[in-house]
């Protein structure tokens, strides 16, 4: 697999999963509330996330190539590892897998406990539509610009994170409903160990390390990655049925 389609794959797996938390908000805003209150709120977010990626972007490609990819390397490395560690505890069953549907159903609640709407536009639709978008796209802004991290794979980046949220809402749309049937933990999971072998790519290449077969040995990271956390999941398992076993369910640090 070319190193071009794991970047889309990874920025596209990401902006999934980010797109699939803001719609569960935005339909039960929306169908709450006020449908017209509720897109203005996502427009004013998605110009938001566009005017941070493109300085970002500008700001990002100024750097010296090997600044630019220890940069873009370790900030790679703290979403990745982030999304894995997560990832990997509910997988073990340290911590609970996401619910989409019971998200719906406290926005639901949240939103018809607000109050009426009164006269034009809808505060409480456009705040929340808006700061759910805005704060969901933020990681993944910040994906886009740091996995295309030159001007020739940004573009790439965007035309990923563009399909994606277009492939989310459209499936938000026609279902009219969370999409709880989304393998969110398996999706955030592939991305964890994506960016997590990214990052350590550049991040090594931006201290100075050379890699034998250069790009190449990206999907060889990516399986020591992923084999990795397979095992680490399976020894927080096992500590998992036994603390069970125990009475207790501390979560691992």
């Amino acid at each position: 697999m070319s190193h071009e389609t794991l970047l889309f794959l990874a920025v596209f797996l990401a902006c999934a999963v980010e797109a699939v938390e803001a719609v569960t908000v935005v339909l039960a805003v929306g169908v709450t509330r006020d449908w017209r209150s509720t897109w203005f709120g996502v427009c004013a977010a998605l110009l938001a996330l566009a005017l941070i990626v493109a300085i970002l972007g500008s700001a990002l490609t100024a750097l010296p190539i090997s600044t630019l990819r220890l940069v873009v390397g370790g900030l790679l490395l703290v979403f990745g590892l982030q999304w894995l560690r997560k990832a990997i505890l509910r997988a073990s069953g340290f911590k609970a897998l996401p619910d989409e549907e019971a998200a719906f159903a406290n926005e639901i609640a949240a939103a018809r406990a607000a109050g009426a709407e009164g006269r034009g536009i809808d505060g409480y639709a456009f705040t929340v539509a808006s700061k759910s978008v805005l704060l969901e796209g933020l990681e993944v802004a910040f994906i886009v610009v740091t996995l295309g991290g030159s001007q020739k794979s940004f573009g790439l980046a965007l035309i990923a994170a563009t399909t994606a949220l277009l492939v989310v809402v459209a499936a938000g749309a026609l279902a009219n409903r969370p999409l709880s049937r989304v393998p969110e933990n398996t999706l955030k999971y592939a991305v964890g160990v994506m960016l997590t072998s990214f990052g350590t790519f550049w991040a090594a290449e931006g201290a100075g390390a050379s890699w034998p077969g250069e790009d190449a040995v990206i999907p060889a990271l990516i399986a020591l990655t992923l084999l990795s956390s397979l095992a680490l999941v399976r020894a927080l398992r096992r500590r998992h049925t036994g603390t069970l076993s125990s009475g207790t369910g501390t979560v691992p640090a």
